[in-house]
């Protein structure tokens, strides 16, 4: 890897001017490629420790580095209050290309950062009385998408659904249901979408509201979920925690710990000594459980099976995570690795207007009429385009248009685009030779050096994104890497195969692309995106442009 080739060639210069560097030596890319391919702040981090300025000492590290003969490096200049900019020989990007093929799709971008470490994911977990709706979605594939991205970094993960199978609103919906079975109205505080009337007819006479509708309503939301290629390891149900006896054991470990108190004839936790605005009621007077109480007691079960929990959470939740985090506390689990994501609002549109997708309700917008109008591939790219800290705006006409400024068909076409140049090589008798034969040095066009410098940034895009919980950041990498490809493609200098293209050339450019390939598909298939074979047009070709503008 060159940054850890330039970091110990930086260690060795600061040793040799009597300096002990740093344990990690400050290395990053300039945002302005006029600025170098790599830049240290080393000097400015030892000139105290030199007794000179940094400029000066920089000076000086630069002669040592100099006198290594450092792999790769064309120069090394000072730059600003003192920084070491490194100008590197496109000899380095050959190794990152050879990196990528060895890697192939399956271990692209894969590291074992986390390795050894577990951590439960839980995302959805919305109540099984209804259908999942657009809201859901974007936590549903958020939440699938950065499991993935943890497995891409050696978690071992759990995806974990939570089931509010109990309580009052599972009461209400089967009082619903029985109502519309009934021909009747159901009460003012009952469920009145149009699906309580469908789901009711289909219920058979003899059935139990509340169970037939808890059965009907989780499978509805395990197809849609499918749909969308999302499974759970686990589905855990609420009203295991009361007869496991895990509620009341959750409980019982507070009371020893002085963590409750009793009055008013309820029982309060104690959430304000952690960090809470108020303390809060765990047990009603009336001997009844307040909602937080099965939560405490099913995160704590969560904490005895992983090291550390991220919860998927809508926008309403936000004021719901410090009492959580202090009631993990009080139980002796390290509330820091508590990590929860809240997720913003997504508002749904088609031609500038505001849509309701719903052909059953007219209230909600269905999750399942969304994947049937646009599709799962586009549904799951859109709703990662975004941090999901921000609220989004679902355009459906763009999602499913062949056009450039489509987000998925533009970074899905590049894939096809690829196999297409490779298909018609292997058509055309080209033959692509083993890599270790292939001179990759003649690969120095400026879209070619792009693409390469493109690919080498994935692996680091992919332990950021893990790190921040931030799939969008992938997505942008992959956009960059599809509007690379796009751009070598069209390129009228960087044919692959035909007249005037050498022999070498040829066989190089065959390696860049497959290389490109294995960075799209990978990524893609890590997001649960399709990177199809081939979407050739007339009109989708047209729209890309195959043409160099």
């Amino acid at each position: 890897m060159i940054q850890q080739l330039l970091r110990d060639a930086l260690a060795e210069a600061a040793e040799a001017e009597g300096l002990t560097a740093p344990s990690e030596i400050g290395l990053e890319q300039p945002a302005n490629r006029d600025h170098g391919d790599w830049s240290s702040n080393l000097a400015l981090a030892t000139s105290k420790q030199a007794g000179t300025n940094p400029r000066e000492l920089a000076g000086r590290l630069i002669a040592r580095l100099e006198s290594q003969n450092v792999a790769h490096v064309d120069s090394i200049e000072v730059a600003g209050p003192g920084f070491i900019n490194f100008r590197l020989h496109n000899t380095w990007l050959v190794e990152v290309l050879r990196s990528v093929v060895a890697a192939g799709v399956e271990n692209f971008g894969s590291s074992a950062a986390n390795a050894g470490k577990s951590i439960n994911v839980e995302f959805v977990s919305a109540n099984p009385t209804g259908p999942l709706h657009a809201g859901h979605g974007r936590g549903a594939v958020y939440g699938d998408a950065l499991a993935a991205l943890l497995e891409w970094t050696g978690y071992d993960v759990t995806r974990e659904c939570y089931l509010n199978d109990r309580g009052v609103q599972m009461q209400v919906f089967g009082q619903s249901l029985a109502a519309r079975k009934a021909d009747e109205q159901p009460e003012e505080a009952g469920y009145m979408g149009q699906y309580i009337i469908d789901w009711a007819e289909e219920m058979p006479d003899d059935a139990d509201p509340i169970e037939w509708g808890y059965a009907r309503a989780l499978q509805d939301q395990k197809d849609v979920l499918a749909s969308l290629g999302i499974e759970f390891d686990v589905w855990f149900s609420e009203r295991s925690l009361v007869s496991d006896g895990k509620l009341e054991a959750s409980l019982g470990v507070l009371k020893e710990r002085g963590m409750v108190f009793d009055d008013g004839g309820a029982t309060w936790l104690r959430s304000t000594d952690f960090g809470d605005d108020k303390d809060r009621v765990l047990v009603k007077s009336d001997g009844s459980y307040t909602y937080l109480t099965p939560d405490i007691a099913y995160h704590h079960d969560k904490f005895s099976r992983a090291d550390e929990l991220v919860n998927v959470w809508g926008a309403d939740h936000h004021g719901y995570i410090p009492r959580m985090k202090a009631a993990m506390e009080m139980l002796g689990n390290d509330r820091d690795k508590l990590d929860v994501q809240i997720t913003q609002m997504v508002k749904l549109m088609r031609d500038g207007q505001e849509v309701k997708l719903s052909k059953r309700t007219g209230e909600i917008e269905l999750l399942s009429d969304l994947v049937e109008e646009v599709g799962a591939d586009a549904t799951r790219f859109t709703y990662l385009l975004q941090s999901i800290d921000s609220q989004q705006t679902f355009d459906l006409a763009l999602a499913v248009s062949q056009a450039k400024d489509n987000p998925v068909f533009a970074t899905q076409y590049a894939h096809a685009r690829i196999r297409r140049v490779q298909v018609k090589a292997e058509e055309a008798g080209v033959e692509r030779k083993p890599l270790d034969e292939v001179d990759l040095t003649v690969l120095v066009h400026e879209r070619e050096i792009e693409l390469l410098r493109v690919l080498f940034r994935g692996p680091e895009v992919v332990e950021i994104a893990a790190r921040e919980r931030a799939p969008h950041r992938v997505v942008g990498w992959v956009r960059d890497l599809a509007s690379a490809v796009h751009s070598f493609y069209q390129n009228k200098e960087c044919y692959v195969v035909g007249d005037g293209v050498s022999p070498e050339l040829t066989q190089a450019r065959l390696w860049l692309i497959e290389a490109a390939r294995i960075g799209l598909a990978a990524t893609l298939g890590r997001l649960g995106v399709s990177a199809p074979e081939s979407m050739w047009s007339d009109e989708a070709e047209a729209a890309m442009g195959s043409d160099d503008d």
